[in-house]
């Protein structure tokens, strides 16, 4: 397996969440806030994705920089080493907004049809008590 499909893989969510929402979900971080790579990875799990590859998340950051959708720089510590902060671009707000416009579609596609499974389901469990 190739170097490039491995950090591909890296990136990619569990089953069930849409291709790259690892990208909509740092796009969303660092739209509340401007923050480092480990604060991003302490962050995720609250967003859905339990856990997410350190390399595959600095991956998808370096990707998103040289897409133009995050500008960084480095912030230098007296703590510690130099630590890269991130931010959104204007391209990258905008690929916010249209990531939470889809998501928002998605959502209700979503509910439509688990709303009439569930209707499926009182059936078939009504029908099982016979």
């Amino acid at each position: 397996m190739g170097r490039q499909m491995k950090a591909r893989r890296a990136e990619e969510p569990l089953a069930g969440l849409p291709r790259n929402f690892l990208r909509a979900c740092l796009l969303l971080l660092i739209g509340e806030q401007p923050a480092h790579g480990y604060d991003l990875l302490e962050q995720i799990p609250h967003l859905g994705i339990p856990h997410v590859d350190p390399g595959g998340l600095y991956h998808a950051l370096r990707a998103m920089e040289q897409e133009g959708m995050v500008l960084s720089w480095w912030e230098h510590s007296s703590a510690g080493p130099p630590r890269r902060t991130y931010r959104l671009s204007d391209e990258g707000v905008e690929c916010l907004h249209a990531w939470a416009g889809a998501l928002r579609e998605s959502h209700r596609y979503l509910s439509a049809y688990l709303e009439r499974y569930e209707y499926i389901g009182q059936r078939t469990s009504s029908e099982a008590g016979r």
